[in-house]
């Protein structure tokens, strides 16, 4: 039961009341003692001998009767007019009833936010196979000096503290198909680190018997410098590039970095970047290997590969 935080009387409360009374006390003494005016105990005394026991219980504060009910033939033309996308101020000129009855209507109906009208459906694309398409992206993270605001909850004196103290860099990479992920710290976001990393990457896949056909970057100076096209052509990689201003293009990535500094770069406090980089291969294979994947039908990423037992075993490390 839920009892409003004034309330000086509970259902118990109201049936000590009435026993108290059909003990022969008055109702000016059994007011007194429980705090409340004598209204109120002559109140639950009547309820209490109309109604019984039932008649102590808290009821609806809503009236029986709406003086000027909305017509439900109104109702359903407002409806119909959301349903064809109308604001409602406009509903309220056609229909010629206020804006707050309009809104009422629609919150009533579940049709006050537009959203509720047609749900957008979740539109997910994927490559058929393992390989076709693996996803770049660089994520940029503050060396740690101490234990940090994420973790303590305390910002004041902390940036002070580890000016200068530089940064890493974690560079991502996810396939398309499978979702299996590689991820490396690399001490900047140069063309050579970002050369460095792709060839580890593709060597990687190689291992678990991915071959990788396409790479897909933003449109950073990393992967759009000549070492970096040169290696992609001597990897027998096509090089695809997001559209200006759209990391949507290149969600799966972004959504992995979201994941990997929720689960494994902020996770718990490290006392040192050396500490917290030692962390990322256990947590990667995690990933991999156990995690189960909301878009692959709670499976971990690896699944998606098809590899047999005695495969399974060996590069199960």
């Amino acid at each position: 039961m839920n009892v409003h935080k004034n309330a000086r009387l509970t259902r118990h409360g109201r049936e000590r009341i009435v026993r108290q009374i059909q003990s022969g006390q008055t109702p000016e003494a059994v007011a007194q003692a429980a705090g409340v005016c004598l209204r109120t105990v002559r109140k639950w005394v009547d309820r209490y001998q109309r109604e019984g026991l039932a008649g102590l219980g808290d009821r609806s504060s809503r009236p029986r009767r709406l003086r000027q009910p909305t017509p439900q033939a109104v109702v359903e033309m407002i409806e119909q007019l959301r349903r064809q996308r109308w604001t409602g101020k406009q509903i309220a000129v056609e229909v010629g009833v206020s804006p707050a009855t309009v809104s009422r209507v629609l919150r009533r109906l579940g049709l006050n936010k537009l959203s509720a009208l047609e749900p957008e459906p979740i539109r997910r694309y994927e490559r058929e196979h393992p390989g076709e398409l693996i996803h770049l992206d660089i994520k940029k993270l503050g060396r740690i000096g101490s234990v940090g605001h994420r973790i303590t909850g305390r910002r004041t004196g902390v940036i002070n503290r580890n000016l200068g103290i530089g940064w890493e860099f974690v560079h991502v990479c996810i396939d398309d198909a499978s979702r299996v992920a590689f991820v490396q710290v690399m001490p900047d976001e140069r063309k050579e680190s970002a050369v460095v990393f792709l060839e580890a990457a593709v060597a990687y896949y190689a291992k678990l018997g991915i071959r990788v056909e396409r790479v897909m970057t933003d449109n950073g100076s990393c992967y759009r410098s000549k070492a970096f096209r040169e290696a992609c052509k001597r990897l027998g990689l096509r090089q695809i590039f997001t559209r200006p201003y759209t990391p949507k293009t290149n969600g799966k990535a972004e959504r992995f970095i979201q994941t990997s500094l929720r689960e494994w770069a902020y996770a718990r406090a490290y006392n040192t970047s050396q500490e917290r980089t030692a962390e990322l291969p256990r947590w990667l294979h995690r990933y991999n290997w156990h995690r189960p994947h909301g878009s692959l039908q709670s499976k971990p990423p690896i699944s998606r590969l098809g590899l047999d037992r005695d495969n399974l075993l060996r590069l199960h490390t």
